[in-house]
């Protein structure tokens, strides 16, 4: 295994009340991008192949008619996200109207809902033929993680440390605290007021070989970078509210008691951290419109609440400027971001069934996603190029993979690490510590949703027709 990278301390209060904010997961920060586009993922799916019905149906002028119902939507609900009042009013009227429109258009054309029919049923054909057909890529990345990982015997000397609040109670419901004890493995359970930071030095100072957290991502995070400082194996116990960093190990997040395998008889490889100034992350970190939402006292019992209420004084006509400048791959300067995200290991974000998630979490590259969306011609823009396949040319869309990455501003900069609200000094500086964990997994761990994915991509129909072609 490849020695890892040297952590240096981080600096910061990681005291975790029980009422603690971390948890916040990935789908929400990814819900986010797609507010920004005005729902551009949605319009990209089953309204693109109710256009293409009609189109093929043979009735050009309506499927037009439909195409511009599409925008004439996505733009009215653009204004409702951004505006208040009578204007937010009147813009939802509006989307509500152009949407019961297509559905009109395409009820009253029957050959376009025969067609659509068909589409989508050649849609859910290719999502089956490519899990079969494609299997073998699936089972090479099955090999390639088996030929990563070491298997390992019981962990010996080994702690688990326990948010018995993380996940609405699921550390306590699973009992996971005997169920370590029944493995040989030590509890220790997090109190209020405790630092887990202080927690993990201590079970490593008492002579713990490996140290398991069983808790939501934030705490994961706080862990493993001491883990990591020390070379010492984690054990991730999915025990928080979503559990992305599991689901990209590829751990079942419903078996919460299955994951405590891994200190008795499991694998162990080594995989990325990301860092941004002194502090360390396992998932991502954003920046711009969700960071500023997650500030908000609000923001974890009424999410969406949130996100209404705020969003005019983010994005609407008299928002003030997100502060925050980067240079692009193509060594422009950007600072019209609205959002950020900066993950530690590239997200597949434009898969079938793949969407916010890892394929991998070793390539020792940071995933860059930058969100140029200020109005509603943007949108409009951004969701036509989605309908004719074509999103990769709108310029306000940026996604790349850099060993690092910095970003400057004026003032001290919201954060969103790992689903909790920070605010940290600029420049921010992100970097990827390739192999910086070890890390434990129960034996036959699967691949995370990524990795399982098939794309409906030009690449993977032409390994299709190979395939079928006895090739």
């Amino acid at each position: 295994m490849p020695s890892p990278m040297p952590l240096s301390p981080p600096v910061m209060n990681a005291t975790l009340p029980a009422t603690s904010r971390i948890g916040a997961g990935t789908e929400t920060q990814l819900a986010a991008v797609s507010v920004v586009a005005a729902t551009e993922r949605p319009l990209a799916t089953t309204p693109t192949a109710a256009v293409a019905a009609v189109a093929l149906a043979g009735d050009v002028p309506v499927a037009v008619l439909a195409v511009g119902l599409v925008l004439v939507c996505s733009a009215a609900v653009w204004f409702a996200l951004t505006r208040r009042g009578p204007r937010r009013a009147l813009s939802a009227a509006l989307g509500a109207i152009s949407g019961i429109g297509l559905i009109v258009v395409l009820v009253t054309h029957w050959q376009g809902v025969v067609v659509l029919v068909v589409l989508l049923l050649l849609l859910a054909g290719f999502g089956l033929a490519a899990r079969y057909a494609l299997g073998r890529s699936g089972e090479m990345a099955v090999r390639g993680v088996a030929g990563a990982a070491v298997p390992v015997g019981a962990a010996g000397s080994a702690v688990l440390i326990i948010n018995l609040k993380s996940g609405g109670g699921k550390a306590e419901r699973f009992d996971l605290a005997a169920h370590a004890r029944r493995r040989g493995v030590e509890p220790v359970v997090l109190q209020p007021g405790d630092d887990l930071l202080e927690l993990a030095e201590s079970a490593i100072a008492r002579g713990a070989r490996v140290v398991g957290m069983a808790g939501g991502d934030g705490s994961q995070a706080l862990v493993a970078t001491v883990a990591a400082r020390h070379d010492i194996a984690h054990v991730c116990v999915p025990a928080g509210t979503r559990n992305h960093f599991a689901l990209d190990l590829g751990l079942d997040r419903d078996d919460v008691v299955g994951a405590l395998d891994a200190f008795t008889d499991g694998v162990e490889r080594r995989i990325d951290l990301a860092r941004v100034n002194d502090r360390v992350f396992v998932n991502n970190a954003s920046l711009g419109v969700y960071a500023k939402v997650v500030q908000s006292g609000a923001y974890r019992d009424a999410k969406l609440e949130t996100w209404t209420g705020m969003l005019p004084d983010l994005l609407g006509p008299d928002a003030e400027p997100i502060d925050l400048e980067f240079t692009a791959p193509d060594g422009s300067r950007c600072d019209d971001a609205p959002l950020v995200l900066v993950s530690n290991n590239p997200y597949r974000l434009a898969s079938l069934a793949g969407a916010g998630t890892r394929e991998r979490i070793d390539t020792g590259q940071l995933g860059v996603l930058a969100a140029r969306v200020r109005s509603a011609t943007d949108v409009s823009r951004l969701v036509a190029l989605e309908l004719v396949g074509q999103v990769g040319r709108f310029p306000g869309l940026l996604s790349w993979s850099a060993q690092e990455f910095e970003v400057r501003s004026n003032a001290p900069v919201e954060v969103g690490l790992d689903g909790e609200a920070l605010v940290l000094d600029p420049p921010l500086r992100f970097a990827s510590l390739p192999g910086a964990l070890r890390v434990r997994l129960p034996s036959g761990v699967g691949l995370p949703p990524a990795a399982r994915a098939a794309a409906l991509s030009a690449d993977n129909l032409g390994a299709l027709l190979r395939v079928a072609a006895g090739r």
